[in-house]
């Protein structure tokens, strides 16, 4: 359950300030495109996802072009994101389902986003609410599971868990920007082995001042 006397208004609040221009990091131009640098950032960092599809958006403009050459090929131009055998069978199902039910669209509904390949709920999250701004939930990523751990919000360790403890906590119209103010986060200050907790927004309302490491 997540702790009823989070203050996570003051959390957020703070976050905002420290974080003005918090926002997602994948670059894209579409709700396509959205989805494609998602599911190449699975163990993949954005900063390479963002180096690779700068040209991969160039070769590929729509789903009928991931259809029409082979996974082999697919593979080449994925190949430094890491697991690229599977990512690139998964873009190319999604792509198909894409066009064959959902007329050459990214559908917006959390429960047909599910029905593509490599899409699970952290996905559907990102591009709903980043291509949408539909609220359908919050995306939970490494920073996003950690720091709410460290803060309190939640004791459960499963992004399923940890999503459901911070839709009871989190305000519904901070859904969208709350895992981006965590990752700013993360990676600026609450690092996971060196954190610049004198440095923290939060340092005085963190249980966890000073931790320098939290176990998964």
């Amino acid at each position: 359950m997540p702790n009823p006397n989070a203050n996570i208004k003051q959390i957020i609040a703070r976050l905002k300030r420290a974080y003005p221009d918090a926002h997602c990091a994948l670059i894209h131009a579409s709700a396509f495109e959205l989805l494609i640098a998602t599911i190449l950032s699975a163990q993949c960092t954005d900063a390479r996802v963002n180096i690779v599809t700068a040209d991969l958006f160039r070769k590929y403009r729509g789903p009928a072009d991931y259809q029409k050459v082979t996974q082999r090929e697919l593979e080449k131009d994925i190949h430094s994101t890491g697991f690229f055998r599977n990512k690139a069978k998964n873009i190319q199902a999604a792509c198909k389902r894409i066009i064959d039910e959902f007329g050459g669209e990214v559908p917006q509904t959390m429960d047909e986003l599910l029905t593509l390949g490599g899409v699970a709920r952290k996905t559907a999250n990102v591009v709903l609410g980043n291509a949408f701004g539909i609220a359908a939930g919050v995306v939970v990523d490494t920073h996003v599971s950690r720091i709410s751990q460290l803060l309190g919000l939640t004791k459960n360790k499963t992004p399923e868990k940890i999503e459901r403890d911070l839709q009871q906590l989190v305000p519904k119209k901070d859904w969208v920007i709350f895992p981006h103010l965590m990752i700013h986060h993360g990676r600026a200050v609450c690092i996971a082995r060196r954190p610049k907790c004198g440095e923290c927004a939060l340092n005085n309302i963190c249980p966890k001042i000073g931790l320098t490491q939290i176990k998964h």
